[in-house]
């Protein structure tokens, strides 16, 4: 396919972006008083609307932003996006906070800027490109791209893990991708007669049409997000760890249970034990969730050594028993008042909570 533009003058279009052309276009943009006033409404456009949205359904909800931007993206191209979407993500968290503002959160909206700009910017406008577009944002930047930076957001602001695989986050981004993609097209389909005259933008409506073909593509790229999710949600609950998510009190209660269960196969024991949850591996269909225990025995000298000390740091610290049936993998291993007494592996029945099997290498 050749890289060339389609015609040889202002209004030339691309056939694709894998060109230098394209990108000296793109560019060239920056260049333009008319297309930058242009941009600068746009951001203000989607800043405005960020906030507003159309429910269609339980917990389902239309941004009205998106639209915008990929209007945006269409006239000003792939260049000019980065930049507008950087803009848009700082001023949207300035004027309507929704939690810590965090940097790499500023990926996502240029991914969305920029895949719009790549599938409509200086190119026949098509219902395929549409529905490619809604795809690759939907799946590839709400899903693919988001979520671990969405781990890294809630470990650094709230020290806490934030689930991999966020199903309801998930399967809404997966339920609206048809819709938004039909009223895209719809969207599009008003807007681009009028913005074609003014000559903001140089493809026509013509091949934006609901086809049989269009039709299969947007229905076998939702299966594919479905399987695709699908297949990474057996994985992800196969093998992540539940205690990763555990809050500071399940954590407390779950080492503690798993303390008296040990105890239990153990009763010569007089002085004080403390049982850290290492990993609790669940299995699908299977209520079993297999728990990795470290069990310490307390040097109780120690114990009140590390406790004085803290004391002095702070008045107000509460280490002492609690902390240590409260800690984390990391935290006990880190901890010299416990000395490691071996490993144990107990098989928990999640509805009953009857113990299923146990085992460990505790010398006796």
């Amino acid at each position: 396919m050749s890289t060339q533009p389609m015609a040889r003058s202002n209004s030339a279009l691309y056939p694709h972006p894998f060109s230098k052309a394209y990108w000296k276009q793109a560019a060239g943009e920056f260049r333009k008083t008319n297309v930058l006033v242009f941009a600068a409404l746009m951001i203000a456009l989607r800043v405005a609307l960020k906030p507003l949205s159309i429910p269609v359904g339980l917990e389902l909800r239309i941004n009205t932003a998106f639209f915008i931007n990929a209007f945006g993206a269409m006239v000003f191209g792939p260049v000019v996006a980065i930049v507008a979407g950087g803009i848009t993500d700082v001023l949207g968290c300035m004027l309507f906070p929704s939690g810590p503002y965090f940097l790499p959160f500023i990926l996502t909206e240029i991914a969305g800027s920029v895949i719009f700009a790549l599938c409509f910017y200086r190119t026949e406008v098509t219902a395929g490109r549409v529905i490619l577009s809604r795809f690759c944002i939907d799946f590839f930047v709400n899903i693919v791209m988001t979520t671990p930076l969405m781990v890294w957001y809630y470990d650094i602001f709230y020290g806490r893990y934030y689930a991999i695989f966020d199903m309801a986050r998930i399967a809404k981004n997966l339920a609206m991708f048809p819709l938004e993609s039909v009223l895209l097209i719809l969207f599009l389909r008003a807007v681009i007669p009028p913005a074609q005259r003014l000559g903001y933008v140089h493809s026509g409506v013509e091949k934006l049409r609901f086809t049989r073909r269009n039709v299969a593509v947007l229905v076998a790229l939702a299966v594919v997000g479905v399987l695709a999710v699908a297949g990474y949600s057996l994985y992800s609950y196969n093998n992540t760890s539940l205690s990763a998510s555990y809050t500071d009190e399940e954590r407390l209660e779950r080492n503690m249970s798993m303390n008296d269960i040990v105890r239990e196969r153990h009763p010569e024991w007089t002085d004080e034990t403390v049982s850290v949850i290492e990993r609790a591996m669940p299995h699908f269909g299977v209520p079993d969730v297999v728990y990795t225990v470290a069990v310490y025995a307390v040097d109780e000298a120690q114990l009140e050594a590390n406790a004085a000390e803290a004391l002095e740091k702070d008045p107000a610290s509460t280490y002492g028993m609690e902390t240590l049936n409260g800690y984390s993998k990391s935290e006990a291993r880190g901890d010299d008042a416990l000395v490691s007494l071996g490993m144990a592996t107990i098989v928990v029945d999640s509805g009953s909570g009857e113990v299923v099997s146990y085992e460990d290498d505790i010398a006796p």
